[in-house]
């Protein structure tokens, strides 16, 4: 059964990490003269997800001022430390009540276009799929998809690893959106920002 095309979708990009592995904040890397983290949050909006909550934790404050003039909803998570399933729950907490589903995206992969977020909407509402996960070539990674039936389940769980654990116990309801693998860059270590540097136009 499909689900109202009116059904409100938000976004809930993922901010507050410590990039411990990177060695410096990624999220203020800039790809043509634009910051990852504003990258993510521009292509919610352009996505029409709404609203768009960008969880904030370590260096908050310049994280937070590179969104400046972006229709989004910082959200501080003082717990950030404790990993993400933590920023997943300020940000489940900070959504209105008549939002029907949430895209969960992380701010460090520049690749995740609006197009690729939109097309996880579109198969929603065709769907009404209680999850609609991206699939890059056989390799599952988000963003994905879950509807308000699953944020419960989301909020009460530990650990780094939630929404792929969350994806597991419903594997047979699951639909997967196909994405070209390249797609899937992310930005862990140094060398990671080196190579896509290198492969960006």
């Amino acid at each position: 059964m499909s689900v109202d095309a009116r059904t409100s979708v938000a976004a809930v990009i993922l901010a507050a990490g410590a990039s411990t592995r990177f060695g410096a904040n990624k999220l203020l890397l800039k790809i043509g003269g634009e910051s990852l983290v504003r990258r993510a949050a521009r292509a919610a909006l352009d996505a029409g997800l709404d609203p768009v909550v960008v969880v904030l934790g370590h260096d908050a404050g310049r994280v937070q001022g590179e969104l400046g003039g972006l229709r989004v909803l910082p959200v501080l998570n003082p717990e950030f430390a404790r990993g993400m399933s933590s920023s997943l729950r300020a940000g489940i907490a900070a959504l209105p009540s008549e939002v029907g589903a949430m895209v969960v995206q992380l701010a460090d992969m520049p690749r995740v276009t609006a197009e690729m977020l939109a097309r996880l909407v579109e198969r929603f509402i065709e769907t009404g799929a209680p999850i609609v996960a991206s699939d890059y070539g056989g390799v599952h990674a988000p963003p994905t998809l879950y509807a308000r039936s699953l944020f419960g389940e989301l909020r009460e769980s530990e650990g780094d690893g939630v929404g792929k654990r969350v994806v597991g116990r419903h594997e047979a309801e699951v639909v997967r959106v196909p994405f070209p693998p390249g797609a899937l860059a992310d930005v862990d270590r140094a060398e990671d920002w080196e190579r896509l540097c290198a492969t960006s136009s």
